[in-house]
């Protein structure tokens, strides 16, 4: 039981059906993804909501997203393997996104080699 693929990819449905929201399940790796994802205007926002005993997410969705995925296994990754995923997981050189999640937290794999820092993959958006 993954949340955090069962969020990206509900994310991935509800934006290729062209709705405007979706619900997804809150998890500390969620949330700061999604925060990513927001400063990179994939999505317009996010806000939290309890249901039941359960906290759950509702995400707005902008339909800038063409591609979104989680990677797996979640590849650790040094500064100078940046590139070669860039290739491996994103169409072209500055369309899309790399989120991988470093000692400084997460962040784009554009934040990351501004940093000099590696860490570990967790999805891909374009």
């Amino acid at each position: 039981m993954d949340r955090f693929a069962d969020a990206i990819n509900m994310i991935k449905t509800n934006e290729r059906i062209g709705r405007e929201a979706c619900t997804i399940y809150s998890t500390k790796l969620v949330k700061a993804v999604l925060e990513v994802m927001k400063r990179e205007s994939y999505i317009q926002g996010f806000e939290p909501y309890r249901e039941r005993q359960m906290e759950m997410l509702k995400v707005r969705l902008s339909n800038k997203i063409n591609g979104i995925g989680v990677i797996k296994p979640r590849y650790s990754i040094s500064k100078d393997d940046i590139q070669k995923y860039e290739t491996r997981y994103i169409p072209s050189r500055d369309f899309g996104i790399l989120i991988m999640t470093t000692p400084q937290g997460v962040m784009t794999n554009r934040e990351a080699r501004e940093k000099g820092v590696g860490g570990r993959l967790l999805a891909y958006v374009y």
